[in-house]
């Protein structure tokens, strides 16, 4: 529809043939020579009808997307993402898109001023040989091109649609009777349907694709075409180049050996760079809706190539991705898991405690896991614990509360049919959280411009994703996201025993990112009001990736160390002080205050030495298995 009323616009007004003009000039004489006021009726009306089709089509397409993709059959396309927000449509109040719309379209008149400053510009342009357009009221980077203001038909079509986004934001934030739940997620939903639908979306209505178009005589549109292509094959959208990282090769590459393994997780022990380790090991539990190698990127990215250079001895846990028969797999086998690694670590090094990290929901468990120890007079097997971005009170626990719903709890089990969960469909959920960034900005570049994909390592394992135990992830959702029982003593148990955190004294340091949208740092905050023993809190730069894997060679974002003891976050932050740089050498000062004898790195220390039995080179078959 877009298209055929982008070709009744410029109908004659296009380059005869793609070799028959240049593409700038081709572009410029689409501005007819006597354009003025006195156009500006039909201007209007004309954008006015493609606003309405804008939310005509993304109503269709969405609804037609959450109808394909709920019945747990069809795996989820580069488009079907919207079935995620689309889900909540039926919740919206009767008519509010048909008023606002009709609002929206009586505010047009406000667009007089984008004309008036385009033909201003257009006469001093004239005047002075400058064709670099207007300035315009509205800005948004999707638009910084110079394409967009070249000609009044674009000019006037993203202001239009910049305006109608911040219109219908606004009139979420005013409606009277909604609940705070049901207003961020109808607010997350008209984001979601906004960014949709932005021109920049579609070859007709985006001026900088139509140009690459003229240029490579429609060859983007052929190696676009091949993007999509494959992308629908492998169900999930592309966001780096597949080919540029192997496993064990240029990723999760630091030297080791899986030495434990069950049908849940492995155990990796890295080898020693140093003569001398601290005695007490660390042992991280990565997230399993990810890949560890999070913590193992590139050497000059690796947590864990640092750590070791630090004279750390270090064990990592790998998940084994789901498939069907963890269909049983529940809250308890995670934390036996956890357990038992502990367990082994001390067992293998002879030693009575362990450091343990606990990432993100991995570290959500890690907290029942010791409040479980401490219930059963364990506590001192583990010496300290830190958790990265990690949850415990959910309250607070930000944009993925859209997504716990019983509606949303339905669709996932009817999309586990086989006793767990593909990963690609989480992976949607997360891209939608930043659509703009993570799913219509690859639109645009790989399937309308044709270009290359690029070579990222952070990219490349965000794509690499795992497959969930059904009937744990609703669990999970359910009793912590949804009804927040962690933090209620003894509503929840593992292996047998009630789960108190209160009675957690084990000395903690716990990081948030100042910008996580996934675990906001207000809710990770919240752990200090549970915990009774000692514990550091630090606030680190940027967010849930990026606010962790912070080495210190890159010199980037910062962090603030205030009183842990203060009585909320605000108060924190007016206590802190700030830091450049990277935090993790500040963590590794308290560590080392946690038990600072040193040993040699002999023995086991060294995995797979002498009398050593492994089980295979690190990474480990699990990571990937596919």
């Amino acid at each position: 529809m877009q298209g055929e009323a982008m070709r009744e616009m410029f109908s004659g007004n296009m380059p005869d043939a793609p070799g028959g003009a240049d593409t700038a000039s081709g572009l410029q004489s689409l501005m007819p020579g006597d354009f003025g006021a006195d156009d500006l009726a039909d201007w209007a009306k004309a954008s006015g009808e493609l606003q309405k089709m804008w939310l005509e089509f993304a109503t269709y397409q969405a609804k037609k997307a959450a109808e394909k993709s709920t019945d747990g059959k069809n795996l989820l396309d580069p488009a079907q993402w919207l079935m995620i927000s689309q889900s909540m449509v039926d919740q919206f109040p009767k008519g509010v898109f048909d008023a606002q719309a009709k609002l929206a379209q009586d505010s047009l008149a406000l667009w007089k001023g984008v004309f008036e400053r385009f033909m201003t510009s257009a006469a001093k342009g004239s005047a002075s040989g400058d064709d670099a357009g207007p300035a315009l009221p509205i800005k948004d980077r999707r638009f910084a091109d110079p394409a967009w203001r070249e000609h009044p038909a674009f000019a006037l079509l993203h202001q239009t649609y910049l305006m109608l986004t911040e219109y219908f934001r606004q009139a979420v934030n005013s409606m009277k009777g909604l609940d705070k739940e049901k207003r961020k997620q109808l607010d997350f939903a008209v984001s979601a349907l906004s960014e949709a639908m932005s021109p920049d979306n579609y070859l007709l209505t985006n001026p900088v694709v139509m140009k690459r178009t003229v240029e490579t005589r429609g060859q983007n549109l052929v190696r676009g075409m091949q993007h999509l292509i494959n992308d629908l094959k492998r169900g999930q959208l592309t966001h780096t180049d597949p080919d540029a990282f192997t496993l064990g090769e240029n990723l999760a590459a630091t030297p080791g050996k899986v030495v434990h393994e069950t049908p849940l997780y492995q155990l990796v022990q890295y080898s020693p760079s140093t003569k001398e380790v601290l005695e007490v090991p660390l042992i991280v539990f990565p997230p399993w809706i990810n890949r560890f190698y999070i913590l193992d990127l590139t050497p000059k990215k690796s947590f864990i190539k640092w750590a070791v250079d630090q004279g750390l001895t270090i064990f990592v846990v790998s998940w084994k991705s789901a498939d069907a028969s963890m269909g049983d797999v529940v809250w308890d086998d995670y934390i036996r898991a956890q357990m038992d690694a502990i367990d082994h670590v001390r067992g293998r090094l002879k030693v009575p405690s362990v450091h343990a990290i606990g990432y993100c929901v991995a570290g959500t468990t890690l907290a029942a896991t010791l409040a479980v120890l401490a219930r059963r007079d364990e506590a001192d097997k583990v010496k300290s614990a830190t958790f990265f971005t990690a949850q415990v009170d959910f309250e607070k626990s930000g944009e993925l509360k859209h997504f716990i719903d019983d509606g949303h709890l339905d669709m996932i089990g009817k999309l586990s049919p086989d006793g767990y969960l593909d990963g690609r469909y989480l992976a949607a959920t997360f891209n939608a959280l930043r659509g703009k960034d993570l799913i219509w900005n690859y639109v645009v570049n790989n399937y309308l411009l044709g270009e290359d994909y690029p070579a990222f390592d952070l990219l490349h394992w965000n794509g690499d994703v795992t497959n969930l135990p059904s009937k744990w992830h609703n669990d999970y959702l359910r009793d912590l996201y949804r009804d927040n029982k962690l933090v209620v003593p003894d509503a929840l148990s593992a292996d047998g025993t009630p789960i108190d955190l209160t009675k957690v004294e084990t000395p903690s340091f716990v990081q948030a990112g100042k910008e996580d949208h996934i675990a906001p740092a207000e809710s990770v905050w919240r752990i200090t009001d549970h915990f009774s023993g000692p514990l550091e809190f630090l606030l680190a730069g940027s967010g849930h990736i990026a606010g962790v894997v912070n080495p210190p060679a890159a010199g980037k974002y910062q962090y603030w160390v205030g009183d842990s003891s203060a009585p909320s976050l605000k108060a924190y932050i007016d206590s802190a002080e700030e830091h450049p740089g990277s935090w993790w050498p500040h963590w590794l000062e308290w560590l080392h205050k946690q038990d600072d004898k040193k040993v040699a790195a002999t023995g086991k220390r060294k995995p797979g030495g002498r009398g050593d039995t492994v089980i295979e080179d690190a990474p480990g078959r699990y990571v990937m298995t596919r």
